[in-house]
Formats: C-alpha cells, sequence, structure tokens
C-alpha cells in the first residue's frame, strides 16, 4: 500500500506550533507533500526537516516568507527534481518532484490570484506554462501523482456559495476549463472525485479566515491529488482530516494498492 498526504501548512512553522507534526507521526504515510512553506531552506530546523522516519526536500521561494513547497517520504527517492523550468515561477518555490521506480510523487503550489487582476493574470500565465508540463508528464509512461494546493474549485459541488464566486479567483469559467482539459484532454485523474463523486461539504479543503467560514463549512475544495488513470484506479480510501486545524486547509490523505 502507498499513503499520501497533501497539506498546505500556511507556513510550515505556524504549523509546527499547531501540532501537526505529532499528528503526522500517527499516520504511517509513505509520501508527504506540504505547501506554502513560508520559510527560507535556512529556517527549517533539523527536527522539521526529518520528522519522525520522514526526510524532507524543500524548494522555498527566493522572497522571505512566502509560497515553498516540500516532499516528506519514507524511502530515499531516485531523484529529486525542483521546478518547471520557468526561472520567474520556480523562484517562487511551486513544484517539487520525487521518483521512486516507477512511482513519481509531485508537491504543487499553483499562484493564487485573489490578492488582485495583477497576480490573477500570473496565475493564468503559470496555468498556460503548466500545462505543457502535464502533457509530457503524461508522456512519460510513469505512475505519477501531482498532490497540493490548486487553487481552483473545479465543479459547483466543490464550494459552498457557487453562485456568488462565479467571477473570483479560484472558481473563474476560465481556471474550470482549464482544469477540465488537464483531466479530460491530457487524461489525469481527480482521484478523491473518482472515489466520491457526488460528495459536497465533507470534500472541501479550504475555508476563509474571514467571517464564520470554518464554523459554518463556508468551504472549497481546491486541494487534490491529481494521477495518471493507472494509479488512480487503486486508490482504496480518501480521508479529509478536520478534527484539528493546523492552517485554513484541511489534510487530504488518499491510500493506493500501489507498491512503494
Amino acid at each position: 500500500m502507498l499513503r499520501v498526504i497533501s497539506a498546505n501548512l500556511n507556513g510550515i512553522r505556524s504549523a509546527t506550533t499547531k501540532g501537526f507534526f505529532p499528528w503526522l507521526a500517527q499516520q504511517q504515510a509513505d509520501v508527504v507533500c506540504v505547501q506554502e512553506l513560508k520559510a527560507q531552506d535556512c529556517d527549517i530546523v533539523d527536527t522539521v526537516r526529518q520528522a519522525d522516519g520522514l526526510q524532507g526536500w524543500f524548494h522555498c521561494a527566493e522572497k522571505k516568507g512566502y509560497s515553498g513547497v516540500g516532499l516528506y517520504a519514507r524511502k530515499q527517492p531516485d531523484r529529486v527534481v525542483s521546478g518547471i523550468g520557468h526561472a520567474g515561477f520556480d523562484a517562487e518555490g511551486r513544484y517539487i518532484r520525487a521518483d521512486w521506480g516507477n512511482l513519481s510523487v509531485i508537491s504543487l503550489y499553483l499562484p493564487s490570484g485573489s490578492s488582485g487582476e495583477e497576480r490573477q493574470q500570473m496565475k493564468f500565465q503559470f496555468m498556460d506554462e503548466f500545462f505543457p508540463v502535464l502533457q509530457g508528464l503524461r508522456a512519460e509512461g510513469r505512475e505519477i501523482v501531482i498532490c497540493g494546493d490548486w487553487n481552483i474549485a473545479h465543479q459547483e459541488i466543490d464550494l459552498k456559495n457557487w453562485k456568488s464566486n462565479q467571477k473570483n479567483s479560484g472558481f473563474l469559467p476560465e481556471e474550470r476549463a482549464w482544469l477540465t482539459r488537464v483531466l479530460d484532454e491530457l487524461g489525469w485523474v481527480d482521484v478523491y472525485r473518482r472515489l466520491h463523486p457526488d460528495t459536497t461539504g465533507e470534500a472541501y479543503t479550504w475555508w476563509s479566515n474571514r467571517g464564520q467560514a470554518w464554523a459554518n463549512n463556508v468551504g472549497w475544495r481546491i486541494d487534490y491529488h491529481v494521477a495518471t488513470p493507472g494509479l488512480a484506479a487503486t486508490a482504496k480510501r480518501a480521508a479529509i482530516y478536520k478534527d484539528e486545524r493546523f492552517s485554513d486547509h484541511a489534510p487530504l490523505t488518499i491510500d493506493y494498492d500501489h507498491p512503494f
């Protein structure tokens, strides 16, 4: 079995103070993908770099207190690759990949466009740059899962207030159409939706810190496992952990009937 967890930490140092690593120690995960580290490599202390039998690799943003992704694993990878080959986006620390045999796991933090029009245009640019990367990954013929914060709610069932968010970043028609192309044209699989095609409120992974979003479960499903069809077909169980709050996102765990 292969157990993979994805978690946007909204600051790895903040999540450390909120109990993320004691929780993680109980999860028996093989690979853990984390996003939004908000830390430089020098800020990641040894006890966080090596957490309860898991070894970490990180791709931090050049800008302090911003973005950054990481990947923990129980076994040493054959190789680790950081970045998609685009200097501007790679400076923001948005992609890290690890390979084991014919398996690859990728931690992804797709840009948010919610802070303004300039960042929304950057998000669209990243999507344009990332689409051929996704195409190339499919062409490798490997079993791959891309875990992370995609910052897009794909369908109406993926957020509470879909009607009022149709002109907001994360649920724009262009973003949703792009994700549809990723799934339908390129053949990637939204693993959670494969297991739970109709689930609504229980599927949310992010809640705004504004108002009473968490208390009222006014959430969005923007954290995904997106996998090649062969690996996706082996998925047996998905769980979103909400008993504790480590950040404004909830960890998504999926078990695959795949060797590690």
